[in-house]
């Protein structure tokens, strides 16, 4: 039991990490468009998924066909959808106010979980979560004052960072929820079912954003020679945040309950915030700082507490198991 709770959490912090790069998107395109690193970096997500798709092609079995379109819608919402609300966040609002939106989620699924399956009692998980959302507020609100000039491109920002809320609050719940009810041996066939489906959603929605001109590949080429680093981090950010990333939260969420995998997410926004100074090449700040250090409070007395819980449960079910 507490080693599958420690690859759990070790699996839940390697996600992430590797989610975190989806807020450099940004930083990297060059002089490339966000639409042609969109959809050169889930065109290879969905060729990795397919890949994974031959893979565990035995592990299908496992799966009837209501799942297979579950795990591929999925992937279209919370890889695709997902990734696309962070970027948009991140250009109309700024590199803060997305994370800082972000950083609400693990907060509402910790409430959200335990409020469906009592792990621990409320007055002790008030404490780690009080951590966790004064940390998240402190690393982010020395920077909330330097929001974009244009009201609009902020209120769109808004729009879509509230966006990247709700989709990644609704995937974890329906995704735990199928997951749980999975062989550990199906995670990996679900997570290439994932991969596969975003690329598909892409594949399919080419055409119209070539139609409106949204790409610059055509223009500036397609060679290496001239898109070559465009290639290399969207193959990097696509094995690292959709691929690992996707298979280390699958992985994780089968191991652990959600109201302590849910808190673990903040650290993509601790990681975020990390990634984000170090492109801005500068140090943060002390309320950065501060914050920073509330997070890890957070999550490491999250762990203690829920995984603490968890044990005499378990010893309780084991002794009526060997009293009948």
């Amino acid at each position: 039991m507490q080693t599958s709770a420690f690859l759990g959490v070790s699996l839940a912090v390697i996600a992430p990490l590797g989610w975190a790069l989806n807020f450099i998107a940004p930083y990297v395109t060059g002089e490339y468009s966000l639409f042609d690193f969109m959809a050169v970096r889930y065109l290879i997500a969905g060729v990795l998924g397919c890949a994974g798709l031959i893979l565990y092609r035995a592990q299908l079995r496992c799966l009837g066909p209501r799942r297979l379109w579950i795990a591929a819608g999925l992937g279209v919402t919370g890889c695709l959808g997902y990734g696309a609300c962070i970027t948009a966040g991140v250009v109309f609002g700024g590199p803060v106010l997305t994370p800082t939106f972000v950083s609400l989620v693990p907060v509402l699924l910790a409430l959200l979980g335990n409020a469906r399956n009592k792990t621990v009692r409320w007055c002790r998980l008030a404490i780690p979560l009080g951590f966790l959302t004064a940390g998240l507020l402190l690393s982010n609100l020395s920077s909330l004052q330097h929001a974009p000039a244009n009201s609009g491109d902020w209120l769109a920002g808004l729009c879509f960072s509230v966006g990247a809320v709700v989709v990644w609050v609704g995937f974890s719940v329906i995704n735990q929820k199928h997951l749980q009810a999975l062989a550990p041996s199906a995670t990996g066939v679900w997570t290439a079912l994932m991969l596969t489906g975003s690329g598909i959603a892409t594949l399919c929605l080419v055409p119209l954003a070539q139609m409106l001109g949204l790409f610059k590949l055509p223009t500036l080429g397609f060679g290496f020679a001239q898109a070559g680093p465009l290639y290399a981090w969207c193959l990097f950010i696509a094995l690292m945040s959709t691929l690992i990333g996707a298979w280390a939260w699958n992985a994780a969420t089968q191991r652990l309950p959600m109201v302590l995998s849910s808190q673990l997410i903040a650290l993509e926004s601790l990681f975020a915030s990390l990634l984000g100074l170090w492109f801005s090449t500068r140090w943060p700040t002390l309320m950065e700082t501060a914050g920073i250090a509330a997070v890890l409070i957070g999550v490491v007395l999250a762990v203690r507490i829920i995984l603490t819980a968890r044990q005499p449960a378990t010893t309780r079910h084991a002794l009526k198991e060997i009293r009948q």
